[in-house]
């Protein structure tokens, strides 16, 4: 059975495949994983529901994007645009991320389990061929989801992954979406 590298280097490859980049993009993983247990359908029910009435109104190939399950939680694959003054990500990426971190949260109020925090990460090949990667933020079940913050952290964590490896760098920088003005996270 082939690593873990190996198998997101496969899955980056057909992406790459079916949807050739255009001038000035990057490939790029979404990962929304929970840090404990399964998110997955079987466990996950309610959320997958969700999920699925999103991606069938969402158009895949058009909007240049990939949704894959795995066991840990779903991942996006996608195009990022880049530029002077940083990365950008589709709506159509930015939309689909949120409508996952919200099915998860609705689905643990109805009963899925396990309720376990959820983590974002991005990750890429670099031009040396090393998988790269950086934590995005964190959120519990009962975070609210804010389609801005969750834009504002994603592109936070992809200029993080995309700028040039510096020596002494250190791998996923741990971010937590910050809470809601006036209100203290527990």
């Amino acid at each position: 059975m082939a690593n873990w590298s190996d198998q997101f280097r496969a899955r980056m490859e057909t992406f790459g495949g079916a949807r050739r980049a255009a001038p000035g993009e990057v490939p790029v993983s979404i990962k929304v994983r929970v840090t404990s247990g399964c998110f997955h359908r079987e466990h996950s029910p309610h959320a997958y529901a969700l999920i699925d009435a999103e991606l069938q109104q969402a158009d895949l190939a058009a909007d240049r994007l990939a949704f894959e399950e795995h066991e840990s939680g779903p991942e996006v694959l996608a195009y990022v645009a880049l530029a002077a003054a940083g990365v950008g990500l589709a709506k159509s990426v930015i939309d689909l991320v949120v409508a996952i971190l919200k099915a998860r949260s609705e689905s643990v109020r109805k009963g899925d389990r396990p309720s376990d925090p959820l983590e974002v990460v991005v990750r890429r090949f670099d031009e040396s061929g090393q998988v790269r990667d950086e934590i995005a933020f964190r959120m519990g079940h009962a975070d609210p989801v804010r389609r801005t913050e969750v834009e504002r952290q994603l592109l936070d964590a992809l200029n993080r992954l995309l700028r040039p490896k510096a020596a002494g760098d250190k791998p996923g920088d741990k971010r937590r979406l910050a809470p809601p003005k006036g209100r203290r996270r527990r």
